[in-house]
């Protein structure tokens, strides 16, 4: 496989600037490639299977990304992910000689947040980020792109776009989880969407609403968010754990008014809160049935989307079915770790339970169904592991989610 370069990017560009940037791919191997350097652009990591990282220096803000696909010499088979892991293409198959275009939104950020006031309350000039944070490419200045199966890449345009953003606020089932096999609904959502709106997961593994606000995770979302955007609000399982004291909130009184807190800040921007119920983990009894952790919770949310009229997503009713579906053999598949793991996705998982996001955004939140492009899902009937090939990324140290 052989791939080249020529490039047209500044090496530096200020925060103001509205980059436009085009990279060639001609003549040579990815061998030849120039590595990334700060500020510039470049591979990052790269694999003796032909995968690799490409990384671009850009200021915070929204991208489009449009790829040219396929090559003069051979026929491919390409999956793209963003950032940290987020899918974006999956499996574009290009015969010899073809070529073909896509495009897709991404959300680039950094941790940096507005300098407040003076005399106003400072709590540090931005988000706190832990080491697997600073180690990912999540919290960045740069845009990552990751090619994957059998890339075949002719060509990449990136230009500055304004879409409305669907920012994900949550735990380590939503999050953009930094390594194999680890997964979450939130990394595979773009994939299911078209290229007019762009999903900005600001979800954290292990968070809970008040970590959340402590770390000032929902300052950030708040510093961004604008009108007609959307907040999609997913906590639950780390919140429900009353050994952790600090941030604990009971099903009755503490998690709906919390839950309330985050919709009317949305509100308050003019955006759009919609409430997801959290995926039940995997746990059967000996009927096949799921067994129930997180009911109480789920059912806090459904009372407080009915009593605020906030759309609900009831991704605890969908896991469970798809789960039962699956069945205690198969659906361990579903979990990283080979199963081990009951509460975090693999891959494929990680697919299953963003279709049924995505699904139930297409009928209940009418002013986003025009951007969901997924296919009839069904979570009673989902499709079986051999069914629904993701390539794999990059290898990187296994780093096992917080929470549980």
């Amino acid at each position: 496989m052989s791939y080249s370069l020529a490039l047209a990017l500044t090496a530096s560009m200020p925060a103001a600037a509205n980059p436009t940037i085009d990279i060639d791919f001609s003549g040579k191997t990815l061998a030849e490639m120039p590595g990334f350097r700060a500020g510039g652009n470049g591979v990052e990591r790269r694999d003796a299977s032909g995968d690799f990282l490409y990384s671009i220096s850009l200021p915070e803000g929204t991208y489009r990304v449009t790829l040219t696909l396929g090559d003069k010499r051979s026929a491919g088979r390409t999956t793209v992910k963003a950032e940290s892991r987020r899918l974006m293409l999956r499996d574009v198959a290009t015969r010899r000689g073809q070529t073909v275009s896509r495009s897709f939104l991404v959300d680039v950020r950094d941790a940096r947040l507005p300098v407040p006031p003076a005399n106003a309350p400072r709590s540090g000039q931005g988000v706190s980020l832990d080491e697997r944070d600073l180690a990912s490419f999540s919290w960045d200045d740069k845009l990552t792109l990751e090619f994957l199966g059998q890339p075949r890449v002719s060509a990449i345009h990136v230009e500055r776009a304004e879409a409305p953003r669907l920012f994900l606020a949550g735990d380590s089932t939503v999050a953009d989880q930094y390594t194999e096999p680890f997964a979450s609904w939130g990394q595979m959502l773009p994939a299911m969407l078209n290229d007019h709106v762009v999903v900005a997961n600001h979800a954290k593994s292990g968070a809970t609403m008040k970590s959340f606000l402590a770390q000032l995770r929902l300052s950030k979302v708040l510093s961004q968010i604008r009108k007609d955007d959307w907040l999609f609000i997913q906590f639950g399982h780390n919140d429900q754990k009353a050994e952790w004291p600090m941030t604990y909130l009971d099903p009755v009184q503490t998690y709906p008014a919390y839950l309330r807190a985050y919709v009317a800040e949305a509100r308050a921007r003019g955006a759009h809160p919609v409430l997801v119920t959290s995926p039940e983990r995997r746990n059967f009894d000996g009927a096949g049935k799921i067994k129930d952790t997180l009911g109480a919770y789920a059912e806090a949310v459904r009372r407080v989307a009915a009593t605020e009229n906030v759309p609900l997503i009831d991704l605890n009713r969908d896991s469970i079915a798809i789960m039962e579906a699956l069945g205690p053999e198969v659906s361990p598949r579903a979990f990283a770790e080979g199963g081990k793991d009951r509460t975090h996705n693999d891959n494929y998982g990680a697919w299953l339970f963003a279709a049924a996001v995505a699904r139930q955004v297409r009928e209940k939140v009418p002013e986003l169904a025009p951007y969901v492009t997924l296919g009839e899902f069904d979570p009673a009937h989902p499709p079986l592991p051999d069914a629904l090939s993701i390539a794999p990324s990059l290898p990187l140290e296994e780093s096992k989610p917080e929470g549980s």
